[in-house]
This record gives C-alpha cells, sequence and structure tokens, in this order.
C-alpha cells in the first residue's frame, strides 16, 4: 500500500518531536524566567515565515508570559526604511541600537537555517547575533538544518532535526510554533491562562 502525502508528512512530524531536545527546551524556559525576573525585553527575530511567527510569538510571551517582547518585523515603515537607507544586512542591529538593548534582554532567533553569511543566507540574521552578543545579550533560537550562525553563537538554540530534505522549511517553520507555544505554557513561564484553557475548566465544574 502506497503511502500518502499527508500520512509522511506526519509521520515526520511525529519523528521530530520524538527527537528534538527537550532539555535545550527546559533550559531556554528557565533563562526566560531569569529574563522577566530582570526585567529584561525579549528581541524575537526572523525573516520571510520565521518574520510571521515571530510576531505571535512576541503576542504569547506578552500576554500569557508578561515577558516584555517586541518584533521588529512588526514595523513595516522603520523595516522597509532601514532596508531602503541602510540595506537588508543591518535592519535588526539598528533596531537593537535605538531600543539600547542591553545585557538584561535577550535576542529569540527564529529561522530555518539560523544564517550563513559565507552563502549571503540570512545575512541581518548574522549581523543580529553579533549585535546581541557584543551588548552582553543572551542569544536563544529555534532554528532548522545543522542550526548555522545562529546554533555556533548562540546560548541555548533548539535545533529541529531534518528527518526530510525535502521538508526543511514547513517542518523548521512548525515546529518554531509548537516550542515557542511549550515555553508559554511552560509553568515557570505562565502566569494567564489563555481563553479557553480556562473555559474548559468552567465546563468541567
Amino acid at each position: 500500500m502506497t503511502t500518502s502525502h499527508s500520512e509522511r508528512f506526519l509521520q515526520q512530524v511525529s519523528e521530530i518531536a520524538e527527537s528534538v531536545d527537550h532539555e535545550a527546551i527546559e533550559r531556554i524556559a528557565l533563562g526566560l524566567a531569569d529574563l522577566r525576573e530582570r526585567r529584561g525585553r525579549l528581541f524575537v527575530i526572523g525573516v520571510g515565515g520565521s518574520a510571521s511567527n515571530s510576531s505571535h510569538a512576541v503576542s504569547d510571551f506578552r500576554k500569557l508570559a508578561r515577558i516584555e517582547a517586541y518584533a521588529p518585523t512588526d514595523n513595516v515603515s522603520e523595516l522597509t526604511a532601514r532596508t531602503n537607507d541602510e540595506g537588508w544586512d543591518t535592519v535588526f542591529t539598528g533596531w537593537l541600537d535605538i531600543s539600547q538593548a542591553n545585557g538584561k534582554d535577550a535576542v529569540f532567533i527564529l529561522s530555518v537555517g539560523g544564517g550563513d553569511l559565507d552563502r549571503n543566507v540570512s545575512p541581518n540574521i548574522v549581523r543580529a547575533v553579533d549585535e546581541a552578543k557584543k551588548r552582553g545579550m543572551q542569544v536563544y533560537g529555534i532554528v532548522g538544518r545543522d542550526g548555522g550562525y545562529t546554533k555556533r553563537r548562540g546560548d541555548e538554540v533548539v535545533v529541529i532535526p531534518t528527518v526530510d530534505s525535502n521538508h526543511i522549511t514547513p517542518l523548521s517553520e512548525s515546529f518554531q510554533a509548537i516550542v515557542w507555544h511549550c515555553l508559554v505554557f511552560h509553568p515557570n513561564l505562565i502566569l494567564l491562562e489563555s481563553k479557553w484553557e480556562s473555559l474548559g475548566k468552567d465546563s468541567a465544574s
């Protein structure tokens, strides 16, 4: 019997869920709890589909975990102005500079490849990581492939294992959402129940 595309894809989801580094996720949860305790800010950075994920993640970190979080890509006017005037490579470094990011803060990279300057892939991610390290910031990440530059220089980075070279992007971006949702619902981080969970408890009582 021939296995369908959807069956293969969901089998790969299961395989990744079993093999992803759960302990790295736990360490990030502890780091983010410390970040909140010291009243630091979290800058979530991604491009393409990961930029959309960054926006969603920021909403969850702010609302559910009460962490002051920002996604530079949410400000389209500033993003495009910096791209036009200064170049794409430094759009995030300029954002961190004007925000006076410092050692109390952290950067959270969401990326399929983690950045690769030699191949000119996501050079702005590479520059952002360098800028964060220069400022004494913690660097967290959820990345695919071999983790790229983010994995090499980051403090705690979850690498989504490659189980099919044809599905690196969809699985990496999908697991960004799974991992950050795992984080915001972590007992060390969640401070406000989401609506549906609270409604479920009401109906059961």
